[in-house]
């Protein structure tokens, strides 16, 4: 079903009307300011464009803001906070009828422009609205631009600078004319049409765009998508969830602000982000243990403490923290012991026998058996008169081939 034109129109009109009737004026009664203000008194004063009477247009009225004509205009209101602004209406001032508004009113503020701003300079503002192609019959005494951006002040300016050509019904000079300025829009940090929407994590100051919420700035850190109210995924954070966690002990799971790890670090790992390997010659969970005896100056994994290149001598097991068994020695406990007195005790490190040899042997290993014609503890005692060259077993000199002629006994020292 299609509705008549004049219905359509009346339709529009009301949703056009619902939708500005939702957003706030918040320029109402806020500080204000204008540049060559005609008269000292109140009656012409800036606050009269912000003090919400627009029932009488007329320069006596009472309810204007009105300067002295000059080559610039320039009047502000301050917001007294950042808000995120949807529109601006302005009312010139008309004396209240429309031919008198065109004829002689219209070409001072034709030019003109609107300005956002965090400070009192147009300059560091965003532009809203320039007027370049009004005319005396054209420009509305009502004006009304869309603004979608955020601010502390809004700034009305106008100029008439010196070897300018202007356009045709444009006046020589310049003013404020402004009988109300209505901003409207929604406090900062809250959008939708009826301003009920929180502004997501938005960096600056929550500020996004009062129509969808959209951060204008991108998100705090720990946020991300379009209206920064989804966390960053488990394993990521930081500014637009770009850094990876460190090594957090459950699952990668870390801050999504600033990645501290929740829990603990995992082995090997450590520092408040758990990206800082352990120091050399530690490991483990908070790198509280110690390396043990590996080969290359305790250089271990910082994980589990595995010794990379192998166990000093002396040491055995993944970690090399185990000496070698009774009885073995040297690199990777490899070497056996020689015939050490005391149940063959011997140094883990190089097998130096500690209490000396048994008999029958000598040097610092007890590998060595006594030269022939010598035997006993440190081979200190001279064989016998035996058979076959004074040849003796080491140990006890008992003459292996019987005794020389003329001799007896074991050891072959007692005459016949």
């Amino acid at each position: 079903m299609y509705l008549p034109i004049d219905m359509l129109s009346v339709f529009l009109l009301i949703v056009v009307f619902a939708i500005s009737q939702a957003y706030v004026n918040v320029a109402l009664n806020k500080p204000a300011y204008q540049q060559y203000s005609a008269r000292s008194d109140d009656r012409y004063d800036a606050s009269n464009a912000v003090d919400g009477r627009k029932s009488d247009l007329s320069m006596n009225g009472g309810q204007c803001a009105l300067s002295v004509s000059f080559l610039t205009a320039t009047w502000w209101v301050n917001l007294t906070s950042i808000h995120s602004i949807h529109h601006i209406t302005i009312y010139f001032r008309t004396e209240n009828d429309d031919y008198m508004f065109r004829m002689h009113l219209a070409g001072r503020v034709l030019g003109f422009s609107v300005y956002v701003s965090n400070t009192t300079d147009r300059s560091q503002g965003t532009l809203c609205f320039k007027d370049d192609n009004f005319t005396i019959n054209t420009i509305p005494s009502v004006f009304t631009a869309n603004c979608f951006n955020h601010g502390q002040y809004v700034i009305y300016y106008n100029e008439r600078l010196p070897g300018v050509v202007y356009p045709d019904n444009y006046e020589s000079f310049v003013g404020t004319d402004l009988c109300e300025v209505e901003v409207y829009g929604c406090d900062s940090g809250s959008y939708g049409v009826d301003c009920n929407e929180i502004c997501g994590n938005c960096l600056n100051e929550s500020q996004c765009s009062n129509v969808n919420g959209t951060c204008f700035t991108g998100c705090n850190a720990g946020y991300e998508g379009d209206l920064c109210k989804t966390e960053c995924n488990r394993g990521s954070y930081g500014y637009e969830c770009n850094e990876t966690c460190g090594h957090c002990r459950n699952n990668s799971y870390c801050f999504p602000i600033n990645g501290t790890c929740l829990t603990v670090c995992d082995v090997g790992y450590e520092g408040a982000l758990c990206k800082t390997q352990c120091d050399k010659g530690s490991y483990g969970i908070g790198c509280n243990e110690t390396c043990g005896h590996c080969r290359d100056v305790s250089q271990c994994s910082h994980i589990n403490g595995t010794c990379l290149t192998g166990c000093e001598t002396g040491f055995k097991g993944d970690v090399c923290k185990l000496d070698c068994d009774s009885g073995s020695y040297g690199v990777d406990c490899n070497e056996i012991c020689g015939n050490c007195l005391n149940e063959s005790q011997c140094s883990i490190i190089n097998g130096t026998c500690f209490s000396g040899c048994n008999a029958g042997y000598e040097g610092d290993l007890c590998k060595t058996e006594c030269n022939r014609g010598s035997y006993g503890y440190g081979c200190n005692e001279t064989c016998g008169h035996c058979r076959d060259k004074s040849y003796c077993f080491p140990i006890n000199g008992t003459c292996l081939t019987g005794c020389d002629v003329g001799y007896e006994g074991a050891l072959c020292k007692t005459r016949e």
